[in-house]
């Protein structure tokens, strides 16, 4: 039996996919749904790439979509220097003979809310784009938060060896591309872990790495190879990478591997204005002196290390099918 229900919060997205891919392929996670949301694309390039992954390497996995844009600012745009122009490293899925899988007909936030209270306790949401589904989930049924088993986020950076933002210089995109929301889910009651830049940026895939899975893992490695062609370009530009950065994966590990992981306790908030836009705050648990817009909420686990050579290794036993 799996040991983790998930519902993957997502808008595909090259690191998107790759951590979807991860999912499937893992025997201790079992898929309940995959929810869209705008973010590397639009929601009908997002919700396009979740049902044709989800057909692709989880058949059977009920695909919802959800948010089109921010609570209360306008959609970004999508970033095709980074994913491409069709969000999946200009693969083109949609010439592709598989076909999507059918959406299911709840919006994205609704499916969480109900996929939860069916198996209280039981599930885990991961979530690896803009907060929007979850915080809509909340707006309609606040005790969602008491029922879920965790929360693990990719988003955010706290400083951790200098690691502050990925597309301002205070902020990282998932949590820039809606603050508002990314701000009500981190106050809510439920257990969060945040996996942000502080670790997903000292976790590197190498060109030799992405190789190497291509000629082991078959399709799926075949797949991680040819969608992340593009996506390494852009890393080689930006900061003179030979590899990519592990993100959304790394979320994935948390939930597997939390032992990879060390993290800082401690309530957090998101600037929602002003040039520092999206900056995520922690106070940490230690920190004795008051501050009233922490202290009133629950704390999150903030991940500030890891084990990047075994979170590495995790990843490639799971697709060459060697755990």
């Amino acid at each position: 039996m799996s040991q983790h229900k998930v519902i993957y919060d997502t808008d595909p997205g090259v690191d998107d996919a790759m951590a979807l891919v991860f999912q499937a392929l893992h025997p201790d996670i079992a898929l309940l749904g995959v929810t869209s949301v705008f973010g590397n694309g639009t929601i009908e390039t997002t919700t396009r790439n979740a049902r044709y992954l989800a057909a692709k390497f989880a058949p059977g996995t009920p695909v919802a979509c959800g948010a089109a844009a921010p609570l209360r600012r306008a959609a970004p745009e999508p970033l095709a220097s980074i994913h491409g122009d069709d969000g999946l490293g200009n693969i083109r899925p949609d010439t592709h003979a598989q076909t999507g899988s059918a959406l299911d007909p709840r919006p994205a936030h609704r499916f969480i809310i109900e996929t939860v209270r069916a198996q209280p306790g039981e599930v885990t949401l991961i979530a690896v784009g803009p907060l929007t589904n979850l915080a809509l989930a909340l707006a309609e049924d606040p005790r969602i938060a008491t029922l879920v088993k965790q929360v693990v986020i990719m988003g955010g950076a706290f400083g951790t060896d200098g690691f502050l933002g990925n597309v301002t210089p205070a902020a990282e995109a998932n949590i820039l591309g809606d603050p508002d929301a990314a701000d009500v889910v981190l106050g809510a009651a439920w257990p969060v872990t945040i996996v942000g830049l502080d670790v997903t940026q000292n976790t590197i895939m190498s060109t030799a790495y992405l190789a190497s899975i291509r000629d082991r893992a078959g399709d799926a490695g075949r797949f991680v190879w040819d969608v992340s062609r593009h996506y390494e370009d852009f890393h080689r530009k930006s900061a003179q990478l030979a590899g990519i950065y592990v993100h959304d994966s790394s979320a994935v590990a948390y939930v597997l591997a939390p032992h990879l992981y060390t993290t800082r306790s401690g309530p957090v908030r998101v600037l929602t204005d002003g040039i520092a836009t999206g900056m995520t705050i922690q106070k940490p648990a230690t920190m004795p002196e008051p501050a009233p817009d922490w202290d009133s909420r629950p704390a999150c686990k903030v991940c500030i290390r890891v084990d990047a050579p075994a979170m590495l290794s995790l990843y490639e036993k799971t697709l060459c099918g060697t755990l």
